[in-house]
């Protein structure tokens, strides 16, 4: 067959739903670098800004008998253990965090993208807030598999003092835990079930609560966003004033199952239902929301700076890879 024009444009023509297949899937796989590597940056900054009242309010929660208030929880164990015992922690923290919020924003983004398609929109940037919440609560699944192995050596790492305290056991030097010993420790006494001991009240702290992360955050970025301007252009002070509001809508709504799983983590046994109905019958409600305030002063520095780390990570890698 001759080679005219026509046939070279047909030629073209038939290449370019490949090609331009192949640039969607090499962008969505660079987007979700991005997004894991800001991910990332925002669980540091997370970890090392909020881990000191993190510690008070486990103790809290865990021995509401102990402490009748944060400032006395705090001053007792700095006086007791220094600045190493308010980071107590701090490693498997600093594993569970990067882990969660690297495959929280990276499933965030990608649920981002399902919802897109699903109410027909263009792009992520016409999402409203309420559909970027669903889309947070949906990446939430999946962060908190990654999350409650970790997060339960924490815990118990942070009440170590006072676990030896009530069974009168004096800690030394030779009998000091790390999160390596306590892994082994579990892993011999529980098995590997033991690491998932706390999952359920994970999954249900977890799917709401990014709901209402993730919809504060853009509620608040969309209602500080100045006329004429995108919410990627409001600057520092209002991306942290949006993080730190999305951080307190989180954890006031989910705090009675974060108090029922640091309970069953640390004590190592029980139901979510049993431990939820115990916690009622012996200490009553409130003992469902100890720790509370520690809690909102803490998220307010760590969730902002987690979404400043996260939003300028993420610029400065889009601006790196489209020179």
């Amino acid at each position: 067959m001759p080679l005219t024009t026509e046939t070279i444009l047909d030629a073209d023509d038939a290449l370019t739903p490949s090609i331009t297949a192949h640039q969607s899937a090499h962008s969505h796989f660079r987007d979700g670098l991005i997004d894991l590597a800001a991910g990332t940056a925002g669980g540091i900054a997370n970890v090392y800004t909020g881990q000191p009242l993190d510690t008070v309010k486990v103790k809290m929660q865990t021995f509401p008998h102990l402490y009748q208030s944060s400032v006395k929880c705090f001053t007792e164990t700095f006086r007791a253990d220094g600045i190493r015992g308010l980071y107590a922690g701090t490693l498997p923290a600093l594993v569970a965090n990067v882990a969660e919020n690297a495959i929280l924003f990276t499933a965030y983004g990608y649920c981002q993208k399902g919802v897109v398609r699903a109410r027909g929109k263009e792009s992520v940037s016409q999402l409203s807030p309420v559909e970027n919440a669903t889309a947070g609560g949906m990446a939430a699944f999946f962060a908190a598999l990654a999350l409650c192995p970790t997060e339960l050596v924490k815990c118990r790492l942070q009440a170590v003092r006072e676990m030896r305290h009530i069974s009168g056991e004096v800690t030394t030097e030779a009998n000091r835990v790390t999160p390596w010993s306590l892994c082994r420790q579990i892993f011999r006494e529980e098995g590997v079930r033991g690491f998932g001991r706390g999952m359920m009240p994970t999954m249900a702290r977890e799917i709401p609560g990014y709901f209402f992360f993730f919809g504060g955050y853009e509620t608040c970025r969309y209602l500080l966003t100045p006329v004429g301007k995108t919410k990627d252009d409001i600057g520092l002070l209002r991306t942290a004033v949006s993080g730190s509001v999305g951080g307190m809508a989180l954890w006031t709504s989910i705090f009675p199952a974060d108090v029922i799983k640091s309970r069953m983590q640390i004590q190592g046994k029980g139901s979510l239902v049993a431990t939820f109905l115990q916690i009622l019958r012996e200490e009553g409600v409130r003992a469902l929301y100890k720790g509370l305030t520690p809690t909102l002063v803490r998220t307010c520095l760590s969730s902002g700076c987690l979404f400043i780390s996260y939003e300028y990570t993420k610029k400065f890698l889009h601006a790196f890879s489209n020179p």
